[in-house]
This record gives C-alpha cells, sequence and structure tokens, in this order.
C-alpha cells in the first residue's frame, strides 16, 4: 500500500511540477515577486501531497530563531522534501546551486525564474566562493535570503562531509547571520527511493550564528557541529549508524 501511495504521490508531484514550470515560463515577463509567488504556492501544494499521500508530517521546531533581517540558511540535505519545506518557511531567498542546472531544459529555465540563483560551477574552487560572496552581498542587500547546502549535495542520512566555505564567507563579508538547520527528512525520503515512508518529519531551525570576526573555517565547524549534533537527536537511522559504528 505504500507503494501505491508513492507511487501516486510521485505521479502528483511531476504534474504540479510541469505546471508550476509553465506557469513560470509563460509569465518571465512579470515581477520576481509574481514568481516566488508561484514557486511558494507549489512548495507548499508538494509537503502537504507529502502529508496527503504518504503520511509524511511536517513538525516545525525553532521558529523563534528565525532572525528579521536578512540571513544565510545553511541547511542539511538528505532529500528533496527539505527543499520544498524550507521555501514556505522562510522569507524569499536565492539558492546556491551547481550551474549545470542552469542549462536542463525547461525545468533549469524555470529555475532560473523561480529562485534567481547563484549559479556556480563546483570544481572552481575559490573563483566560486567570490562569486558566491559577490553576488550574494547583492542578494541580502535587496532583502533576499541565501540558501546555501553545504555539503554541495545530497548526502545518506548518518553522513556528512566537509563543508563548503563560502556560506561562512558570505556572513561574515555581508555582515549577516547564519541559519543552521537540521531535519530528520532522509529517514522517511531516502535517497533515490521510491517508497516515502509516513512518520513526524521534524525541521529544525537552530540559533543563529554570528561569523563576525571568525575565520569561515571555524565558523563552518560550528555550524556543522550544531547540525550533526542535532541529526543524533532527531534521526533514527543517524541513531542506528552510530550504534553500528561503535565508540
Amino acid at each position: 500500500m505504500q507503494l501505491i501511495r508513492s507511487l501516486l504521490f510521485i505521479a502528483f508531484g511531476g504534474g504540479s511540477a510541469a505546471i508550476a514550470a509553465s506557469l513560470i515560463l509563460l509569465t518571465f515577463w512579470a515581477p520576481s515577486n509574481v514568481h516566488w509567488a508561484i514557486t511558494r504556492g507549489y512548495c507548499r501544494l508538494a509537503v502537504r501531497a507529502g502529508h496527503f499521500f504518504c503520511g509524511m508530517e511536517p513538525v516545525i521546531e525553532g521558529l523563534e530563531n528565525v532572525p528579521d533581517e536578512p540571513s544565510v540558511i545553511m541547511i542539511k540535505h538528505t532529500s528533496t522534501l527539505e527543499t520544498y519545506w524550507h521555501v514556505t518557511v522562510f522569507p524569499k531567498t536565492a539558492w546556491v546551486i551547481k550551474r549545470e542546472v542552469m542549462y536542463v531544459p525547461v525545468l533549469g529555465w524555470a529555475m532560473k525564474l523561480m529562485l534567481d540563483p547563484i549559479f556556480i560551477k563546483r570544481s572552481a574552487g575559490r573563483s566560486a566562493v567570490k562569486q558566491v560572496i559577490s553576488e550574494g552581498k547583492k542578494k541580502l542587500d535587496q532583502g533576499v535570503w541565501v540558501t546555501i547546502f553545504p555539503e554541495g549535495t545530497r548526502m545518506p542520512p548518518g553522513e556528512t562531509r566537509r563543508y563548503g566555505v563560502s556560506g561562512a564567507a558570505l556572513a561574515r563579508d555581508a555582515g549577516c547571520k547564519i541559519v543552521p538547520v537540521a531535519h530528520n527528512a532522509g529517514d522517511f525520503w531516502g535517497r533515490r527511493s521510491i517508497i516515502k515512508r509516513p512518520g513526524k518529519v521534524r525541521f529544525c531551525i537552530g540559533p543563529p550564528i554570528d561569523a563576525a570576526g571568525r575565520d569561515p573555517k571555524e565558523t563552518n565547524l560550528m555550524v556543522q557541529e550544531w547540525v550533526e549534533t542535532k541529526m543524533l537527536e532527531i534521526s533514527d537511522i543517524y541513531k542506528q549508524k552510530a550504534a553500528s559504528d561503535g565508540p
């Protein structure tokens, strides 16, 4: 039964994504706020559909930690659900994503309008960091938040890798805060998994971290420590992996 529910959700998600992308492209001439309204509406629909079809119930913790001023969001990336969810909760945000997405027909074009992202070449190293700082500061000055998936790709639950330095460097140079976000969405919507499992998906927003006066590497460690510690608290897969790895 859960397989059938998951397939229905995938079919619904694909159809609604096609409609949202078409609306975006048909209104290419409209102001960015119109594109953001469509994007947020689609993401809300996707999160509700996940609950309706598959029983993935979102629970938000730490809303009081969201600053009033534009900030950098550094969010754990283990599934697709968190990409939808955080759009519904945070103010207008521009994502930092790999440049290759821009060349995907229809979807890539729509994402450029939907998210006004910062497209980077991940292999560019230091120049990519400089690009994120330069373009990110412009976004923040315009009142737009910046979303970064600091591990650079979706990670299997229970695993992590060194966080990229661009988010911490941007926050320091822009004089803004970093908002760390942990969640257990990967426990229910596995990477490359067709079946979506029911349960309470906890999205935890951490206290803002001030990057001022710190080396970005030090700030990264602070963000990663908070996120990974929280993941061990809320994710059953994290707990199982920690137990199997032993002391």
